[in-house]
């Protein structure tokens, strides 16, 4: 995270993403896959660390299977004709206009306004409630002695003489796929293929997360839609 200034001079908190370049590995089709959504992969794998299923995904590599498939006339998908990739996902919806092998940058992002940033939170081990949960923790005066951090009892009544599941208690805290929804997008810098949201994401620095456009619509009222007016106190 960094700052950066508006054109009135005020401090923006931002996030410095990497977004690209992301080639295009594989498209989804509802005839073949029974849905639709496009597969990108983002910074190279090297060949040593690949497994040769990895580097079949991106590149045409000679096999039985594949020798049997076009002897018997099956047309097979084509290949990214790329490096196999470190980070890979697929992204749901209709892809209109993109190829496979194609690279994708930063400049996908022009003219949107607002992203979501999906990502998995730091993990932070076993903690306990209240830095898990924000619990205030118990007294420091009177009938306590050592557990002024402790949750305190969980117990119940002889009805329902259990503990509902749910509990907010003790245990693994973080590591966890989180999104941050409808940030942003105060910045593009096409050069580096950066991208400047405001606010912070998930994950630590270094962390791969991905960016799509926001679905989250805020109604605001039109010029012909009739707001009602607030009552006054003691008004029926």
């Amino acid at each position: 995270m960094t700052q950066v200034f508006d054109a009135s001079g005020t401090a923006v908190p931002v996030t410095v993403i990497e977004a690209g370049p992301c080639n295009v590995m594989t498209l989804r089709s509802v005839e073949r896959d029974g849905y639709a959504a496009v597969q990108l992969g983002f910074l190279d794998k090297p060949r040593r660390l690949a497994s040769r299923s990895v580097r079949g995904q991106v590149a045409k590599l000679d096999s039985k299977r594949s020798k049997r498939l076009s002897a018997a006339g099956v047309v097979l998908p084509a290949k990214a004709d790329c490096e196999p990739k470190r980070f890979v996902r697929e992204f749901r919806g209709v892809s209109e206009g993109i190829e496979v092998g194609q690279v994708l940058t930063v400049d996908l992002f022009e003219g949107i306004e607002r992203v979501d940033v999906t990502g998995t939170t730091k993990g932070r081990g076993t903690a306990g409630v209240m830095k898990r949960h924000g619990f205030s923790g118990q007294r420091a005066t009177h009938g306590v002695k050592k557990v002024h951090r402790h949750q305190g009892g969980t117990g119940m009544n002889t009805t329902p003489g259990r503990v509902f599941k749910g509990k907010r208690m003790a245990g693994r805290f973080g590591s966890e796929r989180s999104t941050m929804r409808n940030l942003r997008v105060v910045r593009i810098d096409r050069e580096h293929n950066l991208l400047l949201v405001r606010g912070a994401i998930p994950g630590p620095n270094g962390a791969y997360v991905m960016v799509r456009q926001t679905n989250l619509i805020k109604r605001v009222a039109g010029p012909g839609a009739v707001v009602p007016a607030k009552k006054k106190a003691g008004a029926k």
